[in-house]
């Protein structure tokens, strides 16, 4: 496979699968902080509130990492695809027959959705920093300390997981 051919400015040429890629990543981001900032809402009196608060600034501040780099690299947001994401997360918070239930079960499928979120965005800032060796318009240093980040809320998401699984298992400590 051939490296992109570089440009006068020190990045690569625009390339059409970028784009696509990180107006992805950023609906996706989207989508992250919406569940994110619901959880941190309905645990913020409970032990999980204050990681779940920490967590949803981080994810906020990365996705205006992800617009930074793309302001950079000249791509435009393709608005349609944010509000088709944010359509879709609201969706899904939608009571089922006007019930709403409040589980454990809940949280468990919402921490393992950010979760899944995080390990797309570790693999963004990854494919970034590739981008990067080829386009001197993103920050190696930056992208790796997001990367380091990803990997840090991966730990923390694990933890609460786990924490959750046990009050779940466990009749004296319900989540």
């Amino acid at each position: 496979m051939a490296a992109p051919a570089a440009t006068r400015s020190g990045g690569i040429h625009a390339q059409p699968w970028l784009g696509i890629y990180l107006n992805d990543h950023l609906a996706a981001a989207a989508a992250g902080v919406g569940v994110a900032r619901r959880m941190a809402r309905k645990h913020r009196h409970s032990a999980y509130g204050g990681e779940l608060a920490r967590l949803t600034t981080e994810f906020v501040q990365d996705r205006r990492s992800l617009l930074w780099c793309m302001v950079s690299l000249g791509i435009p947001v393709r608005h349609t695809k944010l509000r088709a994401a944010l359509t879709a997360e609201r969706a899904v918070r939608l009571p089922s027959r006007g019930r709403r239930q409040r589980t454990g079960v809940n949280t468990l499928v919402g921490l393992e959705a950010l979760r899944m979120g995080v390990e797309g965005k570790a693999l963004l800032w990854r494919s970034l920093l590739a981008v990067a060796v080829h386009d001197t318009r993103l920050q190696t240093g930056r992208l790796s300390e997001l990367l380091e980040r990803a990997g840090n809320q991966l730990t923390a998401l694990d933890s609460l997981h786990s924490r959750t699984t046990s009050a779940l298992i466990s009749p004296e400590d319900p989540a």
